[in-house]
C-alpha cells in the first residue's frame, strides 16, 4: 500500500463493507514507561521528507506554523508504510513490526517515553499529540489499514465491491485528511465529507496508477464486482495481458476516481489562505495523475505513469482557477 499522506495521510469496518480478509489481530499495548518531557521550544523534529509523493507535504504553502505537525504526521504514517512495504521480511514479520508500532503508538498517546526503535518518528509525534491534541484513534486507523493491507496481500485476498474497498480508503486515507483538518481547526459534516472524499481519491488514484506495480505484488484493488462487470479474470490481470475489456475496466474505475475528487474538491474554498492553496494543489496533483491514466486509454496496467517537473506550470494554472 502506498500511503497518501498527508492528504496524505492507509477505521472500524461498518456492517457490510468490511474487506473479505481481516487484519492479523493485535495484542494489546505494553504497559507506558515512565511520562515524556512536555513539549516546547526543545521538543523533537520530525525526519524531513525524503519519499517521491503525488502531491506537496508540508510544503511552502502550508502556514509555518504546521509544518513540523505535519511533517510529524507525514513521518508517522511514511514510516508505518515503509514497515508495511519496504525490504524482504516476510508478512508475518511486518505483521508483527507494525503491531509492535501500533502499541508503541498507544504507549506514547498515555504519556510514556518513546522507546529507542522509532524514537525519531514517535518523539516528535508525541509532542504534537500533546500540544495539538491530536486524536488518536485517526492515527490509529491508518495503522489498522496497513495490517489489513499486509493481511489481503499474503492470503490473496481481493475486495469484493467499491464498497469494501472505500471503507479499507477511510482507514488508509481518509484520517490524514481529518488529522489535518483538525490542525487547522476546521470542523463540520461538509467539510469533513468533503476532505474524506478528496483523501479516497487520491488512495484510489495511487490504485490506479500503481497497477502494473501492484498487480505483480499480488496486491489487488480492482474489485470482484468490477472485473465480472466488465468481464475480465484475474488471471489476465496477474499476467498483464492488456486488452479492450481491461482498458474499459480501468478507465470505469479511473473515472470513479475522478467523480470522487471533483466532489471533495470544494473544500478548497472552505479553507482560508495558505491552506487552501496547498489543498489546490493536492486535488490538482491527483486530477493531473489522472489525465495521464486516462491517456494511456487503460495502459496504467502496464505502465506506470507519474508526475514531473514540466507538470508544475498547468498545475498552478490549474489550482488558480479553481
Amino acid at each position: 500500500m502506498r500511503a497518501v499522506k498527508p492528504s496524505e495521510p492507509h477505521r472500524p469496518a461498518p456492517s457490510g463493507t468490511a474487506a473479505q480478509s481481516a487484519p492479523t489481530p493485535v495484542p494489546s499495548p505494553a504497559p507506558p514507561r515512565a511520562a515524556a518531557a512536555s513539549p516546547g521550544e526543545g521538543a523533537p523534529l520530525a525526519p524531513p521528507v525524503t519519499h517521491y509523493e503525488n502531491f506537496p507535504v508540508a510544503s511552502l504553502l502550508c502556514p509555518p506554523r504546521l509544518r513540523q505537525p505535519i511533517a510529524a504526521i507525514y513521518a508517522f504514517a511514511r514510516a508505518a508504510d515503509d514497515l508495511a512495504d519496504e525490504g524482504d521480511a516476510s508478512a508475518d514479520e511486518r505483521l508483527a513490526d507494525l503491531c509492535a508500532y501500533r502499541a508503541e503508538l498507544q504507549a506514547v498517546a498515555g504519556g510514556a517515553v518513546p522507546g529507542p526503535r522509532w524514537a525519531a518518528i514517535f518523539g516528535p509525534l508525541q509532542a504534537v499529540l500533546q500540544s495539538h491534541a491530536l486524536p488518536v484513534p485517526l492515527l490509529d486507523d491508518l495503522l489498522d489499514a496497513f495490517l489489513q493491507d499486509i493481511a489481503m496481500t499474503r492470503d490473496g485476498a481481493t475486495y469484493a465491491t467499491r464498497a469494501a474497498l472505500l471503507d479499507y480508503c477511510r482507514r488508509s486515507a481518509n484520517p490524514v485528511g481529518r488529522l489535518l483538518l483538525h490542525l487547522y481547526g476546521v470542523g463540520g459534516a461538509a467539510a469533513l465529507a468533503e476532505s474524506d472524499a478528496i483523501c479516497s481519491a487520491l488512495q484510489l488514484i495511487n490504485f490506479w496508477q500503481d497497477l502494473s506495480v501492484d498487480l505483480p505484488r499480488g496486491r489487488h484493488y480492482l474489485t470482484d464486482a468490477d472485473c465480472a462487470a466488465h468481464g475480465v479474470e484475474r488471471t489476465q490481470l496477474a499476467e498483464g495481458r492488456r486488452s479492450p475489456a481491461t482498458d474499459a475496466l480501468v478507465m470505469d474505475c479511473a473515472g470513479w476516481a475522478r467523480r470522487t475528487m471533483l466532489a471533495g474538491a470544494p473544500l478548497v474554498h472552505r479553507l482560508p489562505g495558505r491552506m487552501g492553496w496547498e489543498l489546490r494543489f493536492v486535488v490538482q496533483g491527483g486530477l493531473r495523475i489522472l489525465d495521464k491514466v486516462e491517456a494511456l486509454h487503460g495502459g496504467s496496467l502496464v505502465t506506470r505513469p507519474v508526475l514531473r517537473a514540466t507538470d508544475g506550470p498547468r498545475l498552478a494554472w490549474r489550482a488558480l482557477r479553481m
